[in-house]
């Protein structure tokens, strides 16, 4: 019998949860990991149904761990989420703004906040988790302390929101990817991620590139991570619209297949919609 869970990475009310009841229902069976390669190992195995972990975020860029784990795992992307993403400052009941002196969150949701946070003249402590923080500060009833998380964190462990929607840009958005060990089915609407190395030599990336040009494809993401083997040579990571099996995916990528020395398809999934978001500017709200 096939699993019926999600993994993702953090803690109970953590945004990858919230990125799964978005994509799956709100009755969906979540299962909590420490870590984002526990999730891609949860994945490999079918311990779960998917894995859903984040790939970047609309201000702060690439969620460097998830790239790295892509190198070496078998699991496939079979689709992506994009969720709006809203912070929120979260403290004990009794705690008021003026009882501030410390601020917990993972370390992207601090960056997001970042002129919040330095108006309020608070010392910021890195988690591994924004929902893991506000369970940190009620299980040792931090009196001083508040938490960056969601909302939905703030009502699982019965605490209260100090301010809404403190992120610095309002148009902040978080992109997740889901996780399986098969791809779904081929249809219109799609984007396909592949990784590859090239020769270290002038001009491999151009050329490695040019076919999708000539055949009128589009890149939608190219990012690139250290081979960790060799010092400055790299893996570089390429998104594109269009399913691998489409006539002319499938030349372009057979053109990308022979200049390179390593090439892995990761997926061919369909795109998320955007939704629009509900202000422009950042502050309380």
């Amino acid at each position: 019998m096939r699993p019926k869970g999600i993994a993702f990475q953090g803690e109970h009310g953590a945004y990858s949860e919230e990125a799964i009841y978005q994509r799956f229902g709100g009755k969906a069976e979540t299962v909590p990991c420490k870590t984002i390669p526990e999730v891609f190992n949860l994945a490999e195995v079918e311990a779960v149904r998917y894995g859903v972990v984040p790939i970047e975020n609309s201000i702060e860029g690439s969620v460097h761990e998830t790239y790295d784990s892509l190198i070496t795992s078998s699991a496939k992307i079979a689709g992506e989420i994009v969720l709006r993403v809203v912070h929120c400052l979260i403290a004990l009941p009794s705690t008021t703004m003026r009882d501030l002196k410390v601020v917990y969150s993972h370390p992207q949701a601090l960056a997001q906040c970042r002129g919040f946070l330095a108006s309020l003249g608070v010392t910021v402590m890195v988690a591994y988790d924004t929902a893991g923080s506000v369970k940190l500060i009620k299980e040792k009833r931090m009196a001083n302390a508040a938490a960056v998380a969601s909302e939905n964190a703030a009502r699982i462990y019965k605490m209260s929101v100090l301010s809404r929607g403190i992120e610095d840009y309002g148009r902040n958005y978080t992109r997740f990817l889901v996780l399986s060990t098969k791809e779904g089915p081929r249809g219109s609407g799609y984007k396909t991620s592949v990784i590859f190395s090239l020769p270290h030599v002038p001009g491999s990336l151009y050329n490695a590139l040019e076919s999708f040009a000539r055949h009128g494809i589009n890149l939608t993401k190219i990012e690139s991570r250290p081979t960790r083997q060799r010092p400055w040579e790299y893996y570089f990571f390429l998104d594109f619209e269009g399913h691998r099996d489409d006539t002319v995916q499938r030349g372009a990528l057979r053109e990308l297949v022979s200049k390179t020395i390593f090439f892995k398809v990761l997926g061919s999934y369909p795109k998320a919609k955007v939704e629009p978001s509900p202000r422009e500017g950042g502050g309380s709200s």
